[in-house]
């Protein structure tokens, strides 16, 4: 005699949500996928469509041997994405990246998902908290969480908000830095909290230097916000080019004053301006350009940022950024299970949970959904391992990153340097030539990924059960 199944609820039909559903369906747990259009619309969607894409219709690149995102893909289609599935067939040309026809894409998720036996689609606004009988649930309600629910969910948490502007810094790869022309030091050589006295990177300008930066940061082309992004700037996180238009002078005075600090490589030369970074991630992988929340166009981001001295060669693993965003401050809200903490039957997942762009955000819709079926079934499982993309998100958003005050939390894309590096990999070729920087680069970049596919291997094929809490 079976037993029955009680239903999982995934609030939500955007790429995460319904990821989130296919996992569970496919697990042989029944599922109910809330989505409210078109009972309510939002200011961004234009169809009634699961797994709309709003923005873009590119997933990035698809070279899982050089490009982080490409092997969030490959690990995305072991674990029988339907996201990655449905891309795939309705792939348009776009050199190495893949992109998709967005409305072939849609409507084919949502044909699977109809076409399911064990998914149910309800067609309504759930406000509020979830129903107390619902015991097992993903939000996944992306950017755009309706009001109501971000009420709730504000009241549950007690945190201060969770619709803003992002006021996101750009963040460098730690390899890519010019360590011969920057240091390490805290300011006044203050030591903090885990006794660290050169817990920054600073990289030193000179006048002109500085005058020829703001002249590029004024001149530069900036984006603009959207109608609905109707939320005013957050004291304290100004873009800089707006600190830069209310004097030549205000920089030196703020992000980039250099009072305190004694340049190592030359400590008789008195810096007119310094930029500092401070490391960003567990690992040390990773620094964020402290204060420089910018809305410069990412290209003009990449150039401009490169004028300052030690940054040349800055490989950015996000740049800056300002815009509405709706998200958790998952590192103190969400457990390595994406359940909120103070009401574990609720999940979290996509774009809510900190992670930035479609393929990150359904990543999250899939490992919930997985998480969330596992449980149901009464064999739960852990998260994958740090050591693959899918591990490393989840690691970052709930427990990788350092805080840095508040508001230090922000939306993370894929990128090399969430995943630890990979030791011993080859200096020379097979002829004993020594491997220039692209080359080891590129290495690196191969070693890692397949490290990531096999330890995906082992955990898909015999996952570590962890104990039901």
């Amino acid at each position: 005699m079976s037993t029955k199944i009680d239903p999982v609820h995934v609030i939500g039909g955007g790429l995460a949500g319904s990821e989130a559903a296919w996992q569970i369906a496919q697990a042989g747990v029944p599922v109910v996928l809330h989505e409210m259009r078109p009972v309510r619309g939002t200011d961004a969607h234009h169809t009634d469509g699961l797994a709309e894409l709003v923005c873009s219709n590119s997933f990035r690149a698809d070279d899982w041997t050089g490009n982080a995102v490409g092997l969030l893909h490959a690990e995305m289609r072991r674990l029988d994405s339907i996201i990655m599935s449905c891309g795939d067939a309705h792939q348009v040309p776009a050199g190495g990246a893949l992109a998709v026809d967005r409305d072939g894409f849609s409507q084919a998720v949502t044909a699977r998902l109809e076409a399911h036996p064990l998914v149910a689609i309800a067609r309504e606004e759930v406000a509020g908290l979830p129903p107390a009988e619902w015991d097992s649930v993903i939000v996944a309600t992306g950017p755009l969480t309706s009001p109501a629910l971000s009420a709730a969910i504000l009241t549950l948490t007690g945190e201060g908000e969770l619709s803003f502007f992002d006021a996101i810094a750009p963040i460098v790869n730690f390899e890519s830095i010019d360590m011969g022309v920057a240091w390490r030091q805290s300011r006044y050589d203050k030591e903090g909290p885990g006794g660290d006295a050169a817990a920054y990177i600073n990289c030193p300008l000179d006048k002109d230097q500085y005058e020829a930066f703001i002249d590029a940061l004024l001149a530069g082309p900036k984006s603009e916000f959207k109608d609905w992004e109707n939320v005013p700037y957050f004291d304290g996180c100004l873009p800089i080019e707006v600190m830069a238009e209310r004097g030549r002078e205000t920089l030196r005075h703020g992000p980039m004053k250099p009072v305190g600090l004694t340049n190592e490589h030359n400590p008789q030369e008195k810096a007119y301006a310094i930029v500092q970074l401070r490391q960003d991630n567990a690992l040390g992988t990773l620094w964020n350009m402290v204060g420089f929340q910018t809305k410069l166009k990412h290209g003009a981001q990449t150039d401009i940022f490169r004028m300052i001295p030690g940054l040349e060669k800055a490989v950015f693993a996000r740049l800056g950024g300002l815009h509405r965003n709706t998200f958790l401050n998952s590192p103190k809200l969400l457990d390595n299970q994406l359940r909120l903490k103070v009401e574990p039957r609720l999940r979290f997942a996509g774009q809510v949970t900190g992670v930035e762009g479609y393929v990150e955000s359904a990543a999250m819709g899939l490992l919930a959904g997985r998480l969330a079926a596992a449980e149901r079934l009464g064999a739960p499982i852990e998260a994958p391992p740090a050591t693959t993309a899918l591990g490393a998100l989840v690691g970052h958003i709930t427990g990788g990153h350092l805080e840095g005050g508040k508001g230090s939390f922000q939306p993370m894309n894929i990128n090399y340097g969430l995943l630890p590096p990979v030791e011993g990999v080859a200096k020379r070729d097979d002829t004993g030539r020594r491997l220039g920087a692209k080359e080891k680069s590129r290495g690196k970049k191969l070693a890692v990924g397949e490290r990531a596919l096999a330890d995906l291997e082992t955990w898909v094929t015999g996952g570590t059960k962890i104990a039901a809490e």
